[in-house]
């Protein structure tokens, strides 16, 4: 089946929160700034985050808005954020567990909607369609395109070894086999296409497209473990018992690859699709 035409599958990130803000390589400020200057956000409206996760983006935008409301369905993510936004002290961030398609759910009106690594879990055409509903007149969606858990491959010469990618999808695949799963289900079509479609259909203008670069980051053991455990393909659930034995394995690995388990990656470009109501 498509991506978005599933419904929420609980198992989809089970375990996984614990490691995903740890795991994955941080939004850059940049982000923030360029959607700033692109929308002139000045402190003033709402933004809703759909499919938030641990908060990573709607507490990098935080300081843009009066308030910012972060949506996920899973119990886990909510959590994190409520979590790791009480640890900067985020006070104008609240979160809502619950599936983008139950929208609206009287959470009132929005300047700007933000959807990262996400839109394609949910059932794109009914989202599009409520978000719309629920934004200001000049409201804005903004899709932000990018991968964060791992950086990019290449031959240029890194302060520090890469994580041993390959390698690592190698030893995955041999304990859950070379088919991905995801939750309860299997990722057999990968992320749909025809997003500008949907958008337009659901009544939305654009886009503009918006290219924020890619930052250099030094990452330890534990955190390309954490990255591991974050994807929906390699969630601590699907190794059931033998996860100790997986992640023993992963620590060898990562160890030969770079004794003092100190690595580095180069973040991939970020692109925000910008949309108008």
């Amino acid at each position: 089946m498509p991506l978005d035409e599933n419904a929420w599958d609980p198992r989809l990130y089970e375990g996984s929160a614990p490691y995903y803000a740890r795991g994955r390589l941080p939004y850059p400020p940049e982000m923030a700034a360029a959607l700033r200057d692109e929308l002139a956000l000045d402190g003033t409206g709402r933004l809703i985050d759909l499919g938030c996760g641990p908060g990573s983006v709607a507490l990098l935008l935080a300081p843009l808005f009066a308030e910012v409301v972060g949506v996920d369905p899973d119990a886990g993510m909510i959590a994190e954020a409520e979590s790791e936004a009480a640890r900067q002290g985020v006070g104008n961030a609240h979160w809502v567990e619950m599936p983008a398609e139950a929208l609206p759910d009287d959470l009132g009106s929005f300047r700007v909607a933000t959807l990262a690594q996400s839109f394609h879990w949910m059932d794109r055409k009914k989202v599009a369609s409520a978000v719309r509903g629920m934004l200001e007149p000049a409201g804005s969606w903004v899709h932000i395109n990018a991968t964060t858990h791992r950086g990019v491959d290449g031959a240029d010469d890194l302060p520090l070894p890469r994580p041993p990618h390959a390698e690592i999808g190698d030893l995955i695949h041999e304990y859950l086999g070379p088919t991905r799963r995801a939750g309860t289900t299997t990722l057999t079509k990968g992320t749909p296409a025809g997003e500008d479609a949907v958008m337009v259909t659901a009544g939305f203008s654009g886009p503009r497209r918006v290219t924020v670069a890619g930052h250099l980051y030094e990452r330890s053991e534990e955190e390309v473990v954490a990255s591991v455990f974050s994807l929906s393909w390699a969630a601590p659930h699907l190794f059931a018992d033998r996860i100790g034995t997986f992640e023993n394995e992963l620590r060898r690995l990562l160890r030969r690859a770079s004794p003092d388990g100190r690595f580095a990656e180069r973040a991939r470009e970020i692109e925000l699709v910008i949309w108008t109501k």
